[in-house]
């Protein structure tokens, strides 16, 4: 698929075949000049490992689109998305004493993102580069050797797995691979920087889920459903609601964010089961729309199932250095994050005979036959605890002066009171070879909550320490901007339309529109000016309102206020200050029949097509037909199309027996009866509220192409000869700010 901004790289893919041979020759070398004698100092039992074969085969990696970032990021940067696809026939294998292991052939694609930073006045005008992918790549091995071994299924998936996770922790955020390409190049900050916010995920409800436990084959039962959320690495698992196909969890779960745009929110929904667990849906939301609002509470339709809403309340979480901002919450939720950067440790003793016991405590051990293992150099790993979490760090073998280079984060609930624990293990023994305790509020007395420095670390030697730095950023809910329309769909309309949506049939009130008394042709001025003056609550009941059309002007008036209308359309400084706060829309035109063929050239662009289909015309003039307000946008999010039906009004009754008016929407040019969108019935009405809301599942670059086709039509007797359509209105999404929305009559 060709989105607009991922741009197509075919010189690049003809460069890597050219050169693939090439790189082929560099690797072969590397793995028995390099990778070889590691993989033999690392363990007794791997000194015999020899690489027999290494080939990288003919196939090549192929990128299969870039996205490239430069309005989002800081002027000194360069980030690139690489779209890497390898579907390779390499061949390795190895020989470890008697056995023989290779891999043949290996799959891998996944986004990886390339960030050049800094940029530099001379060369090589980069700093450093930083690489990992944004998501778990997918992966797939073909081993060889052994192969009635790892065929079987257990261990198969298992060999695969573990293989994936080695390259997570290495390779996905919040992992980075930083290369300096200019000399005394600091990149401590570049390979972890600061995360760029926090995500409060609060998982209220779902409704009409798809049932998937059966009896017997046929009585279908409920379904027990569960959430599992993933962000990065970072996976989450709600509570299980027994028997219930309309679940409420009301449980809150909280993400570190490191790259918007990039990382996604995904949720699936399964039903538990004893065997196995049976997939409900999913949902993937891009984070950067909930970056800009703030805060986002919708309804989401589920994806890869056939029915199924979940209903999120997104809450966006700046990091701030206001100590003000720490007060305890007393909801149980964070009000901190606490990033420790774990550089090294220094002088660490061989194993903690060397200072618990002393010279006692060696004696007792000197015929022991394990005293040659004691004297090696330890290979530790680290235990950082804030509260109830425990993180663990990769172990570094065989050193006295490990260097891990990691980073972690921790969502604190209370800075004064809680503290960082740090417990250096070796891994051969278990013994510990040093602990420290660090308080929080240490790092309040800085202004920047920042402490990078050597802490002694207890029960172990004297001059053993560790590196840290420690960084604590108070989690701020910033106010939404009021200026900015919010691209979810629950976001405050800009017309007078107050929705309130209720769990369930997501039914919503909204009070009926004021009947306007103005001229139908200068409607475009009037509806601006009018829309923030319709929240005072001084809500007329239409319903009282007279069947007929609003008495207007006569034909010369209205041919003056269209020439009007289009003098106010043509330079945008000549619309009414009140429209500049409200964003400047396509003003939806009355529904009415087709102009007169005199005043069709001067129409602008910016004008809906109306139908005049099986319609009266009166001497050729314009006669109203009525009015309806709707509400668009694309929430970006959901990459949907959002219709919103809010009501009619002052419609033309059809016949005297009055109609039972109902709205019908196509997304042209697709005209089939099942894309069809269509509003309930609303009986013996001019004025009809219905505020139904309806989405099409289409890429933003798509609807751009497409144009909305909306009617108002009257559900009638079948075999009634009354007059179907009440009257239509085309919008010509091309022409719109779909992001921004419009809400307009």
């Amino acid at each position: 698929v060709h989105f607009p901004d991922v741009e197509r790289v075919e010189w690049l893919n003809k460069v890597l075949v050219q050169a693939w041979p090439y790189f082929g020759t560099i690797m072969e070398k590397t793995f028995k000049e390099v990778l070889e004698p590691k993989i033999r100092a690392k363990s007794v039992h791997l000194k015999t490992c020899t690489f027999t074969k290494i080939h990288f085969g003919e196939k090549c990696p192929r990128i299969n689109g870039i996205k490239a970032y430069t309005k989002e990021i800081d002027r000194r940067q360069v980030t690139l998305d690489l779209q890497i696809c390898y579907i390779g026939d390499c061949e390795i294998h190895m020989d470890i004493s008697k056995f023989n292991l290779g891999v043949k052939g290996v799959q891998l694609y996944g986004t990886l993102r390339v960030i050049l930073e800094p940029l530099l006045t001379d060369a090589p005008f980069v700093g450093a580069v930083t690489l990992f992918f944004m998501q778990k790549p997918h992966l797939e091995i073909n081993w060889a050797g052994m192969s009635n071994l790892l065929d079987v299924p257990g261990i198969n998936v298992m060999s695969d797995s573990l293989i994936q996770d080695f390259i997570a922790a290495r390779l996905v955020l919040p992992n980075r691979i930083t290369v300096p390409l200019k000399k005394n190049m600091n990149i401590a900050h570049l390979r972890f920087p600061v995360p760029q916010g926090v995500i409060r995920v609060h998982l209220l409800e779902a409704e009409n889920l798809v049932q998937k436990d059966n009896f017997l084959g046929a009585i279908r039962g409920k379904s027990d459903p569960y959430a599992l959320l993933r962000l990065g690495t970072v996976q989450q698992r709600s509570k299980t609601v027994s028997r219930d196909l309309n679940p409420i969890w009301n449980e809150t779960f909280e993400f570190v964010v490191h790259e918007v745009p990039g990382q996604d929110l995904e949720v699936d929904l399964y039903d538990e089961d004893p065997d196995k667990d049976d997939f409900m849906g999913s949902l993937l939301i891009g984070l950067v729309d909930v970056m800009n609002d703030r805060t986002v509470d919708e309804w989401f339709p589920l994806s890869k199932t056939t029915s199924g809403h979940l209903h999120l309340k997104l809450e966006w979480l700046s990091l701030v250095t206001d100590q003000e901002k720490l007060h305890e919450d007393k909801k149980g939720l964070s009000t901190a994050i606490l990033i420790v950067y774990l550089d090294s440790a220094f002088n660490l003793p061989k194993n903690h005979f060397e200072y618990s016991n002393g010279d006692c405590g060696a004696k007792k051990i000197k015929n022991n036959k394990y005293l040659k293992k004691m004297e090696r150099e330890p290979s530790s790993f680290v235990l950082l605890t804030v509260g109830s979490k425990t993180q663990k760090s990769k172990t570094c073998n065989f050193s006295k002066d490990p260097t891990w280079g990691q980073a972690f984060t921790f969502f604190v609930h209370s800075a004064h009171s809680q503290s960082l624990h740090i417990e250096i293990k070796d891994k051969e023994r278990d013994s510990a070879l040093g602990t420290s305790v660090v308080c929080l509020s240490h790092l309040l007395k800085d202004p920047n909550m920042t402490l990078d420095q050597r802490f002694q670390l207890d029960h172990s030697s004297s001059d053993s320490f560790i590196k840290m730095k420690l960084v604590l950023r108070a989690l701020n809910v910033e106010e939404p901007d009021p200026q900015r329309v919010k691209a979810g769909v629950s976001a405050p309309k800009p017309g007078p339309v107050r929705v309130t949506e209720k769990a369930g049939n997501q039914q919503k009130s909204a009070p009926p529109p004021q009947v306007s008394k103005v001229p139908p042709m200068s409607k475009d001025s009037a509806a601006l000016e009018s829309l923030p003056k319709k929240d005072s609550g001084e809500d007329l009941d239409t319903k009282d309102s007279s069947s007929g059309p609003v008495p207007s002007a006569t034909v010369s008036g209205l041919d003056e206020a269209e020439d009007k209308q289009n003098a106010e359309r043509g330079p945008s400084s000549a619309l009414p200050s009140a429209a500049a706060a409200v964003p400047t829309l396509p003003v939806l035109q009355e529904m009415r029949l087709a102009p007169s063929v005199t005043s069709l050239g001067s129409l602008p662009s910016s004008c809906f097509e109306l139908s005049s289909s099986n319609l009266d015309i009166h001497n050729g003039t314009e006669m109203p037909l009525g009015e309806i307000q709707l509400t668009v946008r694309y929430a970006s999010i959901r990459q949907s199309l959002v219709v919103l039906v809010n009501g009619c009004r002052n419609l033309v009754p059809s016949s005297s027996r009055g109609v039972d008016p109902y709205v019908r929407i196509y997304l042209l040019p697709d005209r089939r009866w099942t894309s069809r969108k269509k509003t309930s019935v609303k009986k013996k009405t001019l004025n009809p509220q219905y505020d139904e809301k309806f989405e099409f599942f289409e890429s933003l670059e798509n609807v751009k192409k497409r144009t909305l086709d909306i009617a108002v039509k009257n559900s009638k007797p079948f075999i009634s000869q009354e007059r179907k359509e009440l009257g239509k209105v085309r919008i010509d999404l091309s022409q719109e700010d779909l992001i921004k929305g419009f809400a307009q009559w």
